[in-house]
């Protein structure tokens, strides 16, 4: 540990009595033959004096306060905030988190490179760094011992000779463990980095060593079905899991290649639509979506959650009186009672599938997406021939839906005839239930509540309300928030928004229009969601950029 100092720290530490002069000679026979360790190291190492007094003082004598680091006081799960390989390089550790500050201590308070390169991480996390000075012997020993608990909760792999079998395998189910929606495997200039998206959020989960590239590759291609020879960017299916369909894609990179598995759990429990978040009761909903001769669209950007969303509507709908058929690509759950067809791209299409569908005899139909125009003509179709038919599309928000049929090349007139209901969505992370802090809100939260609330009449009212900080928890991972839930916009499609799309008016026409009855816009459930405390505006700002 190297300390800035006015005079020589041994004399520094002898003034203040924490040692004689005595273990200062002992300290530097100690130094001669180990000349990279510095002296309030030796002095710990040889454990001439009280380690905590010790580390007080030297913290006092360099301006940053010392801490002695034991494994109590680690309450953080480290990846969660900076990699293994740059806590090693930076010799620092994360050791708290709280009410938005990060108690970093460093082994080396000096290097103002490192202290910035750290406080910019921890920045990226919403987090003030707080730093502070340990012994540099005692950060390399939780680091050795975190680096083997990381290997061996992450790939399962502790032993040299594991096979690489072995450790996709324990990579892989993993994730399954962790909740992660995707796994990234990625080459990089001296290793290769695993990270897991776990709600909505990428986190380091392990490194492994460049020599075993290839055979990591090798091993992804051969259970995705992939040409072994080829560095193109290609696309597999793993169906090693029983529970999982695992969608694979890779892509060449300056390194290597980055491999993304997409896990998609089988027999996933579906939930009410409610749980997920859509906002009203079962008598709005029924108004909006159990519908004949039209169709719902449920429109997000990818990953947020729409097919889910659709699930959730199908099993609103199911009932044994009903033929409900989907068309998937591919089926990510199965859902008794229910017709289920899975898209093999190379021999059926979203249209082809359509097709035949429409000959047996359903009542509902699951497009699983609308991508081109064939798709949606035989979409209007179905609708405008007595079906109800729902599907997804890729916009922005419930208004935009309209504006991309037209892009697709549909008719004004079939829009205005056929959709019925545009419902779109954003993902956004439910504060953790067992360790947020309650708090009141401050004057600028409020006014920004309020301005939102004002401007489409949603009739808040902040007195006694109060907010919650995301804090962290060996529950949620130290992140401060646990699972997601849905941020809905609701676009009923009456006589006078079908008017305006028939006469080819303006999205931004349609919208005044439909802010004239029912409909509001994302952020007003955002900020409702808010002020009952499931979620907090930094996580709402996140995705819909409100200040």
């Amino acid at each position: 540990m190297e300390v800035r100092r006015r005079q020589p720290i041994g004399v520094e530490l002898v003034k203040r009595k924490i040692v004689t002069e005595n273990d200062i000679d002992k300290a530097l026979d100690y130094q001669r033959e180990h000349p990279n360790t510095k002296l309030g190291d030796i002095l710990y190492i040889l454990n001439l004096c009280d380690p905590e007094e010790l580390i007080e003082a030297i913290g006092e004598i360099v301006g940053t306060p010392g801490i002695l680091l034991t494994p109590e006081k680690i309450k953080v799960d480290l990846t969660n905030y900076i990699s293994i390989d740059i806590a090693k390089q930076n010799k620092v550790i994360p050791f708290n988190i709280s009410a938005g500050k990060a108690k970093v201590c460093f082994a080396n308070t000096s290097n103002s490179r490192q202290i910035e390169t750290i406080r910019m991480l921890m920045l990226n996390k919403g987090l003030v760094m707080e730093k502070y000075i340990t012994f540099e012997s005692d950060i390399e020993k939780f680091l050795k011992t975190y680096e083997g608990e990381a290997a061996s909760e992450s790939t399962g792999v502790s032993a040299p000779g594991a096979t690489i079998t072995s450790l996709i395998d324990s990579i892989i189910k993993t994730g399954m463990e962790k909740r992660a929606s995707d796994i990234h495997i990625e080459p990089m200039e001296t290793n290769i980095r695993v990270r897991y998206r776990i709600d909505g959020v990428l986190v380091d989960a392990v490194t492994i060593g460049k020599d075993k590239q290839s055979q990591v590759i090798g091993r992804l291609k051969a259970i995705s079905n992939m040409h072994q020879e080829k560095q193109v960017s290609q696309d597999g299916r793993i169906v090693l899991y029983s529970d999982y369909n695992i969608r694979v894609s890779s892509q060449p990179n300056i390194y290597g290649e980055k491999f993304v598995l997409r896990l998609l759990k089988k027999n996933a429990d579906i939930k009410q639509i409610f749980d997920l978040g859509y906002p009203g009761d079962e008598q709005s909903l029924n108004k909006s979506i159990n519908k004949r001769n039209s169709i719902t669209i449920i429109a997000a950007p990818t990953g947020e959650g729409k097919t889910t969303t659709l699930y959730s509507i199908i099993d609103f709908l199911n009932r044994p009186d009903i033929n409900i058929t989907t068309i998937e690509d591919p089926v990510e759950i199965r859902i008794a009672g229910l017709n289920q067809i899975e898209i093999d791209n190379s021999k059926s299409t979203f249209s082809g599938s359509l097709r035949t569908v429409l000959r047996q005899d359903p009542d509902v139909i699951l497009v699983g997406e609308i991508r081109d125009l064939e798709t949606a003509e035989i979409a209007i179709q179905a609708g405008q021939t007595g079906h109800y038919v729902l599907s997804t599309i890729h916009t922005i928000d419930a208004i935009e839906v309209i504006n991309r049929l037209r892009k697709l090349g549909v008719s004004d007139y079939d829009i205005a005839s056929t959709l019925a209901t545009a419902i779109s969505q954003r993902l956004v992370r439910r504060l953790c239930p067992k360790c947020r802090k309650e708090r009141e809100f401050t004057q600028e939260e409020k006014d920004t509540i309020m301005s939102i609330s004002n401007k489409y009449n949603l009739g808040i009212n902040l007195d006694g309300v109060k907010t919650y900080d995301a804090v962290g928890c060996k529950h949620c991972n130290n992140t401060g928030y646990y699972d997601r839930i849905g941020v809905f916009e609701t676009l009923d499609i009456n006589d006078d928004v079908k008017d305006l799309i028939v006469k080819g008016a303006s999205t931004l026409e349609i919208r005044n229009k439909a802010l004239e009855g029912t409909y509001r816009p994302l952020v007003a459930d955002g900020i409702l969601k808010v002020v009952k405390g499931v979620t907090d505006l930094k996580e709402l700002n996140n995705k819909l950029v409100i200040f």
